[in-house]
C-alpha cells in the first residue's frame, strides 16, 4: 500500500551525490507556501474567536465593543483577501493554462 504524505515533499530528486542543488529550492518554495497558508487559517481562525470572545464579554462598555467589532472586521477582510487571492490564481490558470502557483526552477 502506498500512502501519501502531504506534509513532507520529496528532496531525492534535488540532490546530488548527498549534495543539494538549485533544484532544491522547488519544494523548499513548496513547502513554505503550504506552511504559510495553513499557518494563515489557523491564525485566522484564532483572531475570530477571540474577537468572538471579546465581543461577548464586552458588558456594555462601548470601547471594548467597539474593538472587538474592528477586530472581527479585520480578520473577516483578511479572509475575503485570502479567498480573491485563491480565486484568482485558479482563474489565472483555467484561462492561461498555465500554473501560477508551482514553482519550477529550469534546468
Amino acid at each position: 500500500m502506498n500512502s501519501v504524505v502531504f506534509a513532507a515533499v520529496s528532496w531525492d530528486s534535488c540532490l546530488q551525490k548527498e549534495a543539494a542543488t538549485i533544484q532544491c529550492l522547488e519544494p523548499l518554495f513548496e513547502s513554505v507556501v503550504r506552511s504559510v497558508i495553513s499557518i494563515s487559517g489557523v491564525a485566522l481562525f484564532i483572531v475570530l474567536l477571540i474577537s468572538g470572545f471579546n465581543f461577548l464579554f464586552s458588558g456594555g462598555d462601548q470601547k471594548k465593543l467597539e474593538q472587538a467589532r474592528g477586530t472581527m472586521t479585520s480578520a473577516i477582510v483578511g479572509l475575503v483577501v485570502i479567498v480573491i487571492a485563491y480565486l484568482i490564481l485558479n482563474t489565472i490558470k483555467v484561462i492561461t493554462g498555465v500554473n501560477v502557483t508551482e514553482f519550477v526552477v529550469p534546468e
